[in-house]
């Protein structure tokens, strides 16, 4: 990777649907240069995929960012049977307080606790600390 790629990525990170055309405009060179770097970071798995931003108070949805403490030896057991969750929609390996940080979404206060109490009864889950997400401010 590259300084081009590298700033791709950024123009990313801001607007995955920037246009090609833009970002070729920015780095000086041409849209099927960017193509190319893009499917490169593609498939090199730099870029795993391309998501909305949502936010969940005008949706009418709830978030939650959620710390679990695992068992070391029961960690990656724990995550396989977590990706499978379709109300995991992203899922982060840590330092600091937790092993894991999920974003859970759902559609109401008592889904989001059922979830979290299946969470609870996963082997190797030590401790589940929920944090609801108010507002998105960015």
């Amino acid at each position: 990777m590259d300084e081009k790629d590298l700033k791709i990525i950024e123009m990313l990170l801001e607007n995955a649907r920037i246009p090609k055309v833009r970002i070729a405009e920015a780095l000086g060179v041409t849209e099927t240069a960017v193509r190319k770097r893009i499917q490169k970071l593609e498939s090199s798995g730099v870029i795993i995929g391309y998501r909305a931003v949502i936010n969940y108070k005008v949706a009418n949805l709830f978030c939650s960012l959620t710390g679990v403490d695992v068992e070391p030896e029961k960690l990656w057991s724990v995550a396989e049977e977590l990706k499978r969750w379709k109300e995991v929609k992203a899922m982060w390996l840590t330092t600091g307080d937790h092993t894991l940080i999920l974003e859970i979404v759902v559609k109401g206060v008592d889904e989001l606790s059922d979830v979290h109490k299946r969470i609870e009864r996963i082997e190797g889950v030590k401790r589940v600390c929920p944090s609801i997400v108010l507002d998105v401010l960015k």
